[in-house]
């Protein structure tokens, strides 16, 4: 392993990055801000690429079961009944030894090896090392049967119940694609459930409504559905530094804070979204992340343990390179919107992603009506090591009191956003619209701007990570 000392320039996306870098490296570090997880060099390895860095033949391939990754997904009304989108992947997990695994975890865990982890790191290093490298499963048919057990969790769904009917079999309109994705809208048949009940109208109903999808064949493909009516409050929820402490914006930290360390919540966020879901009632949860497809089941495990149960979207693997990734969290953002024409949405992130600083100002004014908040953690004003800029420009001309940029969960306590009232007064503004956090206070316009970003030139030193050379990975 060795180190460059790097002097951080800015891109035109308003992020910090290395100049005189090696080639290849600004996109690295770019693909790892933007996603959560570093990628080399445009995407994790998929398909013959982890069949040659693994050594797998396809003999011993064709012995492993067939694997299906699941969503949790979202259906909505329409006139026909109701309709509900089904998406994940489907893959084999090849038999490798463990030192095979340590090897390549060594790849992504900058500036450590697995040997000098604990046991806990050593196990989840392990796991999302082997969920990268697995091997997508092309032209599949899926099939999914949709049961009306869910297990509903008090205080946990925004007052979700299980759909008293609804039982019934879905084989997907489609075969995956060449990664392995499925991804589509089925109509539901209204069946009657054990005590002769069914799913109610989504027209009649302001409940959320909730059954397990269970992918045939195999026991890895579980997920709960969740019927939302027409109307009522949907939250859209990024993850990484707004619902969890990642770091994004320090690379090695934040390769270590997912590849290694438990996921910890940040500061009090999950008794914020707990007392939105039990006095908000019927109140949709979506978190949307543009972290690879492959890695997100650990996402999925903690955001149960930790927050409201709710769907779920991520960045699929035909969404690969860097500038597929700026645009995936828009994709994501118009198809959920779309799907819900009447409802109010509230969007949570925070200021270290440029695609969150554009997208979300961009859809209050794409979709006027629908977005009653908008509500952004200012990393750069509570965690001295966020020094990359963010464009606050796109708030110009929104209502002031649609949005708010804060510091800590506390600010969030007594919002009324379920009417749009998303301002606290007690936490001072003082928005410029531009380019914040420039070194020198380039941009900033006046003191007001100042509290918003760094006012330093920064020098960063960046490992590079030689053994993605020798691991030999043919991404």
């Amino acid at each position: 392993m060795r180190a460059a000392v790097l002097v951080v320039g800015y891109s035109a996306l308003g992020r910090a990055m290395p100049a005189g870098s090696p080639s290849g490296l600004e996109s690295k570090l770019s693909s790892f801000v933007e996603s959560g997880i570093l990628n080399f060099p445009n995407g994790f390895p998929i398909g013959a690429a982890v069949e040659k860095a693994l050594g797998v033949s396809s003999t011993d391939l064709a012995a492993q079961p067939t694997q299906v990754m699941n969503l949790p997904s979202y259906g909505n009304w329409t006139d026909s009944g109701w309709n509900l989108r089904i998406h994940g992947n489907v893959y084999k997990l090849p038999n490798v030894s463990q030192s095979k695994v340590d090897d390549l975890a060594d790849v992504f865990l900058v500036g450590t090896s697995v040997k000098d982890l604990s046991d806990t790191e050593k196990a989840q290093a392990r796991n999302v090392t082997r969920s990268i490298f697995v091997i997508q499963q092309a032209n599949k048919n899926v099939t999914m049967n949709l049961v009306n057990d869910v297990a509903v969790r008090s205080n946990a769904t925004g007052g979700a119940v299980n759909a008293e009917g609804g039982r019934q079999t879905i084989r997907m309109p489609h075969n995956t694609t060449t990664e392995g994705d499925f991804d589509a809208f089925v109509h539901l048949q209204n069946t009657t459930g054990p005590n002769g009940g069914f799913m109610k109208r989504g027209n009649e109903t302001s409940e959320i409504q909730t059954l397990n999808v269970y992918a045939e064949g195999t026991d890895s493909g579980n997920a709960t559905a969740y019927l939302v009516p027409p109307t009522g409050v949907t939250v859209i929820s990024d993850i990484d530094d707004i619902l969890r402490v990642t770091k994004i914006y320090q690379p090695t930290e934040g390769i270590l804070n997912t590849f290694a360390r438990p996921f910890t919540p940040w500061q009090n966020m999950p008794q914020i979204y707990a007392n939105w879901s039990a006095s908000l009632q019927n109140m949709h949860f979506h978190y949307l992340t543009t972290t690879p497809e492959q890695v997100t089941r650990t996402y999925m495990d903690y955001i149960y343990k930790t927050y409201p149960l709710g769907s779920f979207d991520t960045r699929p693997l035909n969404f690969s390179d860097a500038q597929a990734t700026l645009h995936i969290r828009r994709f994501l953002l118009d198809k959920i919107f779309q799907t819900y024409p009447q409802r109010k949405f509230i969007l949570v992130a925070d200021t270290s992603n440029p695609d969150v600083m554009a997208a979300y100002p961009a859809m209050y004014k794409d979709y006027p009506g629908q977005v009653a908040c908008i509500l952004l953690r200012n990393t750069s004003s509570t965690d001295s090591g966020d020094k990359f800029p963010y464009d606050t420009s796109g708030f110009k001309d929104i209502p002031k009191d649609n949005y708010m940029f804060f510091h800590v969960p506390d600010d969030l306590t007594y919002l009324d956003v379920s009417n749009g009232h998303c301002l606290n007064s007690t936490i001072p503004q003082n928005v410029t619209f531009g380019l914040q956090g420039l070194p020198l206070g380039l941009g900033d316009k006046g003191s007001s701007a100042a509290r918003f970003g760094a006012s330093n030139v920064v020098i960063m030193v960046i490992p590079l990570v030689a053994a993605v050379l020798s691991a030999n990975l043919v991404m």
